[in-house]
């Protein structure tokens, strides 16, 4: 058995995972983000029933290799903090910690969608966007931790002009993105991201769920946000692929309950890839919320 806990900036979600992952005495408390005596005494405590029973962690960060440091925008109590190491200190046990993309598409991998494949690219279209690359059962890691991050880096820019006027009407917005750079996917293609490129686009204030109805009623000025949105989404992601070789991408997060938008975000990126399929490539995932649970548990065996 492990304890395994989905950490994010509201809540613990927390279980114990069984083999084969069947989760039980699965319970959520509140994340005390801003403390974090408090918030290792909540692991400790939620613990303490199983002593010696390893944790394993899937958390909205990440963990430097290296230093051990976790950086978690939401939790800014961890800025600084050696959480693994402190962590097995005050509870006793083996902690292991990973991003919660990565057990996402983890999980998806060993447990869902994706199971059978050995080559997998896990996306979230959630609030933000984030991903997890598996290969062989296995999650890639690198420089500082950090893969599958598809969301980050700027590529929605502006043509570079040469002695003329743009036409900046047409031109997607430098929106600031929550790495500290201007331009990431993450700006337009997260729910909250949406809602304001159909703000740009000329549509009026509107959550991302009603965004996505009216496009799939054939509503003119939301096919005119999600040309854009899905223009820059499926090029980002036919990079992915191309790079990554991936043969299925297991799709979750709240955009990722719409089977219609992942439809339309498949077909548009194999239309770019190299490789022709007539196969789908993006997949809804099946895992749910306990996706982050299961991946957790199975971080021993990477």
């Amino acid at each position: 058995m492990i304890l395994c806990a989905d950490i994010g900036g509201s809540f613990i979600d927390f279980a114990a995972v069984r083999p084969g992952g069947k989760l039980e005495y699965r319970t959520a408390v509140p994340t005390p983000v801003n403390d974090l005596t408090a918030f290792v005494d909540a692991l400790v405590e939620l613990c303490r029933p199983w002593p010696g029973v390893p944790l394993h962690i899937a958390i909205a960060g990440v963990e430097n290799p290296e230093t051990g440091i976790v950086h978690a925008a939401n939790i800014p109590c961890l800025k600084q903090a050696s959480l693994g190491e402190f962590l097995q200190a005050k509870a006793n046990r083996r902690v292991l910690i990973a991003n919660d993309a990565d057990c996402f598409a983890l999980a998806e991998a060993r447990f869902g969608v994706a199971k059978g494949h050995q080559n997998v690219f896990g996306i979230i279209l959630g609030t933000g966007i984030g991903g997890g690359h598996i290969l062989s059962g296995k999650i890639v890691t690198g420089l500082g931790g950090i893969t599958g991050e598809w969301g980050h880096s700027p590529t929605v820019l502006p043509p570079p002009f040469m002695n003329c006027e743009p036409d900046h009407s047409n031109i997607v917005p430098l929106f600031k993105c929550g790495c500290g750079q201007a331009g990431c996917l993450d700006t337009i293609a997260g729910a909250r991201a949406l809602e304001r490129l159909h703000l740009w686009a000329g549509g009026d204030v509107s959550d991302s769920r009603s965004i996505l109805t009216a496009w799939e009623g054939g509503d003119l000025q939301a096919e005119r946000t999600m040309t854009v949105y899905l223009s820059y989404v499926s090029a980002a992601l036919a990079h992915v692929v191309n790079i990554t070789g991936c043969t299925i991408i297991p799709v979750g997060g709240g955009l990722g309950n719409s089977k219609s938008l992942i439809a339309a975000i498949d077909r548009a990126v194999r239309e770019k890839i190299l490789y022709p399929t007539e196969a789908p490539l993006l997949i809804q995932a099946t895992l749910g919320t306990e996706a982050g649970l299961l991946g957790a548990a199975c971080l021993a065996d990477v």
